[in-house]
């Protein structure tokens, strides 16, 4: 069937985010390589799902220092994840504002769901222009779940107004894909600019 519809994941998708940057020149390589270990359980990772849930700053800074009560190097480098979040974006996925201004130009509607928290979307739409093609977008933060969880699919395509067998979903995360493909849209693993052309246009 003619999709209509084309939803984005923002970090990897639309968005080159990296947190290192909110840290870089300002903490050891080593603290920042502690911080950002996906094998620590309350590590940064943690928190950032704790965030795109609808944790507050205060609450993952207090909830962090409450596991690493100690350890003064990796509050701080967590403190600063936050306190210069506007360098996390290092610009857009290449080729994806080109991308975005020709489906909008064909016609296509187009739409955001994201693992992410307010303020960091709202950041993203004052810097590029490109997302502000998007007709609206679904934040995890605001709607208290994210990606797998299939309400999130639900709630994001019942807003949107979307046919499902008419709509295609791009992540770079395979399983958030592989979500979006069992709540009837067409979801498809995010590559590349090109990738996605070629997937939408058949």
């Amino acid at each position: 069937m003619p999709i209509t519809d084309v939803v984005f994941d923002y970090c990897g998708v639309l968005l080159d985010w990296r947190p290192e940057l909110t840290m870089e020149g300002k903490v050891d390589t080593s603290t920042m390589r502690r911080l950002l270990d996906h094998a620590d359980p309350y590590g940064f990772w943690h928190y950032d799902l704790m965030s795109d849930l609808g944790w507050s700053e205060e609450q993952v800074l207090r909830d962090f220092a409450r596991h690493h009560p100690h350890d003064v190097a990796l509050n701080h480098a967590m403190r600063l994840y936050f306190a210069n979040y506007t360098r996390a974006f290092a610009g857009m996925i290449d080729g994806m504002p080109e991308l975005l201004r020709t489906l909008h130009e064909r016609g296509y509607r187009l739409w955001g769901l994201t693992n992410f928290s307010t303020p960091f979307v709202t950041l993203a739409h004052r810097e590029f222009p490109a997302l502000r093609l998007l007709l609206d977008t679904v934040v995890s933060s605001e709607v208290r779940c994210a990606k797998p969880d299939a309400r999130i699919y639900e709630i994001a395509m019942e807003r949107f107004g979307i046919d499902p067998a008419h709509a295609m979903f791009f992540d770079d995360k395979y399983g958030n894909a592989k979500a979006a493909s069992e709540s009837g849209m067409h979801g498809v693993q995010f590559l590349s600019a090109d990738q996605a052309m070629q997937a939408i246009l058949g």
